[in-house]
């Protein structure tokens, strides 16, 4: 073991722990970190703006920006990635997701085709750092670039502002930003025009609510230098179209209505064939700084390990190339049966009385339930029940104005459908003992849900 902690490898850390386990559950880490306001106007007011006029999320310094260049570029991520190749290209771009020689997930971020031999990874590290690791083990003629997050950059300035517009008047809003009018940037796909005499590229996915004409979403990035300049342009075109600023707190709820699962365990801690990139990993980077918490138990880590059809990634998946993992994949899926990703629609009188109990009742209470995001660690995986049996994980969750009600992103059976009830089992074991995120001595107690295969409807 290292004299300086903060020089430790991801093994060494796992090693001095007791497993990677007792690493997770004991990690005082909390929600990545933001470095804008928690809230501008108020969580819920912004929540409203998404559906109903436009909102605008300053992505500027919490997501990890690679980029690669190099005649290889294509070749790696055909190598590393799930997605087929074959669109790969200037402004073009994709849910890049990556697995492990056992199948099962890495990690996810936006691909952007900047330009035919120039991509760019945005988003947490892990799929970019597997990324730049298989670069570097094999032989592929390709260069990095790598602007950490603001809060772990050494040279304390992003290289790009990110601006993320959200809502059904977004395309309004640009058009008047820019002064003239624009063709509409089809799905997944970039465009470029002018802001404040500035060059602007802007590629259309969204981050809140679902994709479609109700809810459209455009992301914009551009030299740093020039984020002052069009921020100021997009809040006075914005102004007469009811935009709002949205802060943290309801950037991290949006994910409730989009149904994106922000994080779970890369699965890297225990297998012999990720030895080396235990050993390659830093001890305090984000995959050894995560935190697990949740009443769901396992002494075996690659239990909260998940393929990607788990996390709602099985469209992406394409065999019309060779990658890292598919071997694995193709076996796993001819196996079945499958869990799912589905939604859980949480009883409201059950939320209500783990309310009260938990903030105003006497005698033991249950774990505290926060809204609009239930939950303060960055990996929330709760037990979900039918009867005395097992069904599945509820993960990511909360509540947002639009769905009325709280809703958590699960992974279920397949078997499992809509109008299903089950039950979450809701409280740490032990009444929160030893995990540093959980207010001790609570009771667990159950809250009834239904599931739901697609996004929460609106009212």
């Amino acid at each position: 073991m290292t004299d300086q902690p903060h020089l430790e490898t991801l093994q060494q850390r796992i090693d001095r722990s007791g497993g990677p386990l007792a690493m997770l559950r004991t990690n005082p880490a909390t929600h990545y970190p933001f470095t804008y306001a928690q809230e501008y106007t108020t969580w819920h007011n912004e929540q409203w703006a998404w559906k109903n006029a436009c909102v605008l999320f300053d992505q500027s310094h919490h997501m990890t920006e690679v980029h690669i260049t190099g005649p290889d570029v294509k070749r790696l991520i055909s190598d590393t990635g799930v997605n087929s190749p074959a669109t790969l290209g200037r402004d073009r771009a994709k849910q890049f997701v990556a697995v492990g020689p056992d199948g099962r997930y890495i990690g996810d971020c936006i691909l952007f085709g900047l330009e035919e031999d120039h991509l760019s990874l945005v988003g947490v590290p892990q799929a970019a750092n597997w990324v730049q690791f298989q670069a570097q083990q094999g032989d592929y003629d390709v260069e990095f670039s790598v602007d950490p997050a603001s809060v772990h950059n050494p040279l304390g300035r992003r290289q790009h502002y990110r601006y993320q517009l959200n809502g059904p008047r977004t395309q309004e809003i640009l058009e008047r930003a820019v002064g003239a009018p624009i063709d509409r940037i089809p799905f997944f796909r970039m465009g470029s025009f002018e802001i404040a005499g500035t060059p602007v590229r802007a590629l259309n996915h969204t981050m809140a609510g679902v994709p479609g004409e109700e809810y459209t979403g455009l992301e914009l990035f551009g030299p740093v230098e020039h984020g002052p300049s069009v921020l100021e342009t997009l809040l006075r075109a914005g102004a007469q179209s009811g935009l709002r600023q949205g802060g943290a707190v309801s950037y991290l709820s949006s994910t409730v209505e989009s149904g994106w699962i922000p994080a779970v365990p890369s699965a890297v801690y225990s297998s012999p064939e990720t030895a080396a990139y235990r050993q390659h990993l830093p001890g305090f980077g984000m995959e050894g700084m995560i935190t697990i918490e949740g009443s769901y138990v396992s002494d075996d880590i690659q239990d909260y390990y998940f393929y990607p059809w788990e996390l709602g990634y099985g469209s992406i998946i394409k065999l019309d190339h060779d990658f890292i993992g598919r071997t694995a994949l193709e076996q796993a899926a001819a196996q079945g049966p499958k869990r799912l990703k589905r939604w859980l629609e949480w009883d409201t009188d059950d939320v209500m009385e783990v309310v009260r109990a938990g903030f105003f009742g006497d005698g033991p209470r249950p774990k505290l339930l926060s809204l609009p995001n239930l939950n303060p660690a960055t990996i929330y995986l709760d037990s979900v029940m039918q009867g005395d049996r097992l069904v599945g994980l509820s993960t990511w969750g909360g509540y947002t104005v639009n769905v009325g009600r709280v809703v958590t992103i699960a992974i279920l059976d397949e078997s499992l459908t809509d109008g299903d009830r089950v039950e979450v089992l809701w409280g740490e074991p032990d009444g929160g003992a030893g995990r540093p995120l959980s207010e001790p001595h609570h009771v667990q107690t159950t809250i009834r849900a239904t599931v739901r295969t697609r996004p929460p409807a609106q009212p």
